[in-house]
């Protein structure tokens, strides 16, 4: 499938955004966009305002200055952080896609489809995998035919190969609905090759650029240290090598030695 292509008109476009508590600057001076057809990518340390940028643009925090423009008649589809749900209450997969929004089977059937869980229906939500659930959250998201498909931590609880695939289905939703994405992830050790963006907070920007540029500069060197950028910057090369149990990058040509 061709990789989509982003467009030259924002979906989003965050311009010096500051967030402030009554005690505490969260962030300050964000800037960023998110265009169809693009991945952007938040990464940065715990406490660094990445959801907090998230809110912000979602409209569920108010900025104290700057400006947030979305553009014209933009659908959005949230996969959270956080459910506050009662989970001691009988809950199927069916009726929790249901509990905000009032779609129709059709639109349930199909977003359970084109994130591959449509045979967990009738399935209780507690009885599901981490990457199960984590699935169910972005069918919920990709109900409303979203125009921008926002992400917070949308792999947390899930083994790693289970991430990778979640991150894989991510790109195939952008290329196949042609919609923007922007997402946060705090593991440096997973950031998806198709990533096109990826905006660095610390409470501000510390640098964004191609994941290449990114982990290649002395802000995030300085931030993560360079074993974090290595860990990072294998992604942009997964196709020429493999790893090791230690982490070891190991040439393709050698792979067979090592297996």
């Amino acid at each position: 499938m061709k990789k989509a292509s982003p467009t030259d008109s924002p979906l989003v476009e965050v311009r010096d955004l500051t967030v402030k508590s009554q005690t505490s600057t969260l962030v300050d001076n964000v800037s960023l966009s998110v265009s169809r057809g693009e991945i952007v990518t938040i990464v940065g340390p715990n406490g660094s305002g990445k959801s907090t940028t998230l809110k912000a643009i979602l409209g569920i925090l108010k900025p104290h200055s700057g400006s947030i423009h979305m553009a014209g008649k933009t659908r959005i589809g949230y996969v959270p952080q956080k459910l506050e749900i009662n989970w001691s209450m009988p809950l199927s997969v069916h009726r929790f896609m249901r509990l905000t929004q009032r779609h129709s089977d059709d639109e349930i059937d199909r977003a359970l489809a084109v994130t591959d869980v449509n045979h967990l229906k009738k399935r209780e939500m507690t009885a599901l995998s981490g990457g199960e659930f984590q699935r169910v959250l972005i069918a919920r998201a990709m109900a409303s035919n979203p125009d921008l498909l926002v992400l917070d931590e949308p792999v947390q609880g899930v083994d790693f190969n289970a991430e990778v695939d979640i991150y894989r289905l991510i790109a195939e939703l952008r290329d196949t609905h042609r919609c923007g994405v922007l997402l946060v992830s705090h593991d440096l050790h997973i950031v998806m090759a198709q990533t096109d963006t990826v905006v660095c907070l610390n409470g501000h920007v510390c640098c964004s650029g191609t994941p290449h540029a990114v982990t290649s500069s002395t802000e995030f060197q300085n931030l993560f240290g360079v074993r974090g950028a290595q860990a990072l910057a294998i992604y942009q090369h997964h196709h020429d090598h493999s790893h090791g149990p230690d982490g070891q990058i190991i040439p393709e040509h050698d792979h067979n030695h090592h297996a």
